[in-house]
């Protein structure tokens, strides 16, 4: 199978790498972390600038005509750099939402507005108590009578959630608390009467919020798409988000192994350089067939991502899941065994690469629960 980048999509590549090295070393990252935000506006205008944030969508919709391919491309460049940036839940996870969710209209106003940087969006869908399943939704929506909706409910873990100008709030229109009918979409004002964020740092030095929605009214050009079947759109926009992270964690994951690699080549004892030693080497030549395996389910996750098959789509994503789990532990481990007692220490990279490996990992699932997925679902290729 040819895996080969097309010329646009290594320039593409190359102009991203080329930005990463440029502006986001190790020390400015932890200046861009520092700022009250806990990332850059300055890179994020540069992202809207180099077309960045218009990459994944169609033309018609404001966007560059990109898709998986060209997102698997950014994030993979990011998850080296360990970038701050809103990227993967304005553009990668509300972007889908809208592509599969909302109308023509709706979408060339707000995705136009996405890609020139002049809206940031979080997805608040999470609940305490919905775990891993998407169809756990508590926050009610409520008809006013005049075509509009009440909301009211909590959401918990909103990725970026205290600096998105708008929220695409998830929201049960009927049914039961786990009933798979009746969820709905609703685009809100952050800062409308009734809603209430707090935000705070996550361990990889990300950022989320909790939000509170307190009668928040809902006008009915804010509903996005079919009022109460958006849990199909929901999956679908939580897949590519996987397959988006998939490329950022084999980002991560190649950076951790060149800084390993780099060190047992520096690093002296008894006189000679610990890369010299054999079992180290062997544990290096572990690490890299783990980056491989994960490198080959990334390619799988950016072909699947556009699949219309929901199940298949599925199985895919959760063989991804569990691979790159997989690889991100054992890689992330070995660097920092390898590095010893630097790797832990908040002045050097290959700690936070670990973290933000390890929050992958966690996001949606973690390997164990898409091991059983899989198991439950039957296997990849049956």
């Amino acid at each position: 199978m040819d895996f080969e980048l097309s010329p646009e999509q290594e320039q593409l590549r190359d102009n991203v790498a080329r930005l990463m090295r440029e502006r986001y070393g190790f020390e400015a990252r932890k200046g861009y972390q520092a700022s009250p935000r806990g990332w850059s506006e300055a890179l994020w205008r540069d992202y809207a600038d180099m077309g960045l944030l218009g990459a994944p969508f169609a033309e018609a919709d404001g966007g560059f005509g990109g898709g998986p391919v060209e997102t698997m491309i950014v994030m993979e460049q990011f998850g080296k750099a360990l970038a701050l940036e809103p990227y993967l839940q304005t553009v990668v996870l509300c972007g889908a939402l809208l592509k599969h969710g909302a109308g023509e209209k709706h979408r060339a106003e707000l995705i136009g507005a996405v890609a020139a940087g002049e809206s940031r969006l979080s997805f608040a869908h999470a609940e305490k108590q919905s775990g891993f399943d998407l169809h756990d939704v508590g926050c009610s929506a409520v008809k006013d009578g005049g075509g509009g909706f009440v909301l009211n409910g909590e959401k918990t873990l909103v990725g970026q959630g205290d600096s998105a100008d708008r929220l695409i709030v998830s929201a049960r229109l009927e049914g039961a608390r786990r009933d798979r009918h009746g969820i709905g979409l609703f685009l809100i004002d952050a800062d409308a009467p009734g809603v209430t964020r707090r935000g705070y740092p996550t361990q990889d030095g990300q950022r989320a919020a909790e939000i509170a929605f307190a009668d928040v009214r809902a006008a009915p050009h804010d509903v996005i798409g079919a009022p109460d079947g958006a849990l199909p759109v929901i999956e679908r926009a939580v897949d590519e988000t996987v397959a988006a992270l998939a490329a950022e964690a084999v980002g991560a994951m190649s950076e951790a192994l060149t800084m390993t690699v780099e060190y047992l080549k520096t690093r002296k004892q008894f006189g000679v350089t610990i890369g010299s030693f054999q079992a180290l080497q062997h544990r290096a030549s572990d690490m890299i067939v783990a980056l491989e395996q994960a490198r080959s389910m990334m390619y799988l996750a950016a072909m699947m991502a556009g699949e219309d098959d929901a199940a298949e789509r599925a199985k895919a994503m959760s063989a991804v899941k569990a691979q790159i789990g997989r690889s991100a532990k054992f890689i992330g481990q070995q660097a920092v065994q390898m590095h010893g007692g630097i790797a832990m220490t908040y002045e050097y990279k290959v700690g936070h690469l670990f973290k933000r490996l390890t929050m992958i990992d966690a996001a949606y699932g973690d390997a164990d629960v898409h091991v059983r997925r899989l198991a439950e679902r039957g296997s990849l290729f049956a």
